[in-house]
């Protein structure tokens, strides 16, 4: 296989490849040691991590469904100090870049995590604005365009780091809200985050998941989140990390000639603990086999 360039700059900051692992699938990568090369990995998104531990939501929160599977985990985390503590020690043995995941319910939450991280050895944030607002009744950050730009603009101003805004697709109009974010002065931009699903046990005739809904995530995703990345890459001029049901590096290449710069695996993770380098073998192949010398002459060609 003929070498080559598979080089991406995401927000200023130079990735070896556009593979990386998409939060709350991979932990914080101590978990996939044993399977996978950290090193060979363009980055790690980490899990979120709000100011405090949370302990997440009530079990059963994971459910296997056709094409894919719901989860309501709620963000379970141990919290930013734990974080800065083992976990970046742990990430900073490896040659891969860090991207931390922010979660909080209120955005003062949000900017106190941001300001504990501004010191630490990290590359890149990721705002899940999928969040509950609990000032606003618990209405999502993410699906008002107005309230995506304000929350980018406050976490913004405390970041030391580039910026990156996760999308939820539980909109009517994702361009109108990666608009928000682009105003708010987000450096880039994740979609798409899970879609709301819900199963029922119908011999026990209740929810199967305790939370009663969670986030379908998996192939079932794949074509609506290519659709909602290639709209938002003709909308606004950030870059894009793609996510949604990749599997192969055949997907990988979907995203990116949709207008993905980074592509993002996740589910993949859990059937096939080596699918983030199998994808990143799958995208040297297809460019081999295409006489593609670099990944940026293919990113966003689809009229």
């Amino acid at each position: 296989m003929t070498k080559v360039n598979m080089k991406v700059n995401i927000s200023g900051v130079e990735l070896k490849n556009p593979v990386m692992t998409a939060s709350g699938t991979f932990g914080s990568g101590i978990e996939y040691g044993e399977f996978v090369d950290l090193n060979r990995l363009g980055a790690v998104v980490v899990k979120g991590i709000a100011n405090t531990s949370w302990k997440g939501n009530a079990s059963p929160r994971v459910a296997e469904t056709f094409g894919g599977m719901l989860n309501s985990v709620g963000l379970q985390n141990p919290g930013v100090d734990e974080f800065i503590q083992k976990d970046i020690p742990f990430l900073r043995k490896y040659d891969t870049k860090i991207i931390v995941n922010i979660a909080g319910k209120t955005v003062e939450e949000y900017c106190e995590v941001v300001k504990k991280l501004a010191t630490a050895d990290i590359d890149l944030l990721e705002l899940n604005i999928s969040c509950p607002n609990v000032k606003e009744g618990g209405v999502s950050f993410g699906t008002d365009a107005k309230m995506v730009e304000y929350v980018t603009k406050q976490v913004k101003r405390v970041s030391k780091q580039p910026l990156i805004v996760k999308l939820t697709p539980n909109v009517t109009d994702i361009v109108e809200i990666a608009k928000g974010a682009e105003a708010g002065g987000a450096d880039g931009l994740s979609l798409i985050n899970t879609l709301l699903g819900m199963a029922i046990d119908i011999h026990k005739r209740k929810p199967v998941l305790a939370n009663v809904v969670g986030g379908l995530s998996g192939p079932a995703i794949k074509p609506v989140a290519i659709r909602m990345v290639y709209q938002v890459a003709k909308a606004v001029g950030l870059p894009i990390i793609g996510m949604g049901g990749i599997m192969t590096g055949e997907d990988a290449i979907e995203f990116i000639q949709a207008g993905a710069t980074g592509v993002a695996v996740g589910t993949a993770n859990f059937i096939n603990p080596t699918a983030t380098m199998d994808v990143l073998e799958g995208i040297g192949k297809y460019m081999n086999q295409y006489g593609v010398e670099k990944i940026s002459d293919i990113r966003g060609i689809i009229a």
